[in-house]
């Protein structure tokens, strides 16, 4: 059996899950809106609506229109505190009636399997339930209960990007589109056909195989699994394999993130500084700031950003090459810098009519927890009082 066949039986009603939240070519005007719109807020507020996106090593809550928050926690050194996580995560929200859930968090290693994973954090949800309407997103491109996303484990894990793709597809409503999704450890390619997502693959297996997932983000991936050797003097240098460095160290030195000083994130615990990012690329040579200047730490620091941009290339003229020409590419994320990027690469390589940037039109809150924040306007039109707009 290929690693495809099982994106052909998804569940039962299939079709009626992939088309029941599509906009039937229509544009839906207030997707775009992020300012907090009095209007739209009052509405909103009615339903108090909350997405949850529950990753391995980052959690996101968002309401759909004014605020959407990021908490690290390490999923798969404390499972058994991810409730407490989660409730601390949405403290700055009001009570909220509806909660809408999506994860990618099952594939931590903490569990024996995806199912298992699935399941447990679906405990942790319900834990902290007290009268709220809870639905899970699917990959079959609908919301269901507690109790069948437990049953159908399958299509309840790492379903963030098709929530994200179906509510982003509102502003590609005609013809091919893709959305890129640039986040911290992971990066989703999502074809889109009319405003739907058309992926290849539906679980990470397949979407690995199909280009549609690149296990690379700005932030967590190990510099030594990017690159195997870096020119220093001349010289071709290897590359200590080790957890000293990851992607976040090389943008940090390169401008492309900002500096958090109190924050301890990167590999070594230390602060997430220009400096102290310097430092650890350092080690990734075998050496220190004694040794090298800043002239062989930008060397490094671009090798990386090289090695970045041509594994996410390769990856979308695969994906590209399966679909008719974009009419439109939708970018989000944290590493939305990182997809501005690739799309400068000349033009020809990856035409297209339109490039949509979520961090312009919603702000880079709510675009680096997109999947949150598409999963609360999802909910909220899934009650029926957000209804579809014209």
């Amino acid at each position: 059996m290929g690693p495809f066949s099982t994106s052909l039986v998804l569940s039962k009603n299939s079709d009626e899950r992939q088309g029941k939240f599509g906009n039937n070519g229509r544009f839906c005007k207030n997707a775009l809106k992020n300012d907090c719109d009095p209007a739209l807020r009052d509405s909103i507020t009615i339903m108090n609506v909350i997405g949850l996106d529950i990753g391995g090593a980052n959690l996101k809550a968002s309401d759909g229109n004014c605020l959407t928050r990021s908490m690290e926690f390490p999923l798969w050194k404390q499972p058994d505190q991810l409730a407490g996580a989660i409730k601390k995560l949405l403290q700055p929200f009001p009570p909220a009636s509806r909660w809408g859930v999506t994860m990618t968090g099952e594939l931590a290693d903490c569990f024996p399997t995806r199912a298992v994973g699935v399941r447990s954090i679906l405990d942790a949800v319900s834990t902290l339930r007290d009268e709220q309407d809870v639905l899970v997103w699917q990959t079959s491109g609908e919301f269901v209960s507690l109790e069948e996303a437990r049953e159908f484990p399958a299509l309840t894990a790492a379903a963030n990007w098709h929530a994200l793709a179906t509510w982003a597809g509102r502003m590609a409503p005609a013809g091919p589109a893709l959305v890129i999704d640039i986040g911290s450890t992971t990066t989703d390619i999502i074809p889109l056909e009319g405003g739907i997502p058309v992926p290849r693959g539906r679980t990470d297996l397949e979407r690995l195989a199909s280009g549609e997932l690149v296990y690379l983000g700005v932030r967590r991936t190990p510099v030594a699994s990017l690159i195997t050797d870096v020119t220093l003097w001349g010289e071709e240098t290897g590359i200590a394999r080790e957890l000293f460095a990851t992607t976040l160290d090389a943008h940090l030195w390169l401008g492309h993130l900002a500096e958090e000083p109190l924050s301890r994130s990167p590999a070594n615990g230390k602060p997430c500084t220009s400096e102290a990012a310097g430092d650890r690329l350092a080690r990734m040579v075998c050496a220190d700031r004694d040794l090298l200047s800043s002239t062989e730490i930008q060397q490094i620091a671009e090798a990386v950003h090289r090695r970045e941009i041509a594994l996410l290339s390769a990856a979308l003229k695969k994906v590209l090459s399966r679909m008719k020409q974009p009419q439109a590419i939708l970018l989000t994320g944290e590493g939305e810098f990182l997809a501005r990027q690739l799309l400068e690469i000349p033009r020809s390589r990856f035409p297209c009519e339109e490039q949509i940037f979520l961090g312009d039109l919603l702000g880079s809150m709510h675009s680096q927890g997109a999947c949150a924040y598409a999963l609360a306007r999802l909910a909220w039109e899934h009650s029926g009082e957000g209804g579809w707009i014209s």
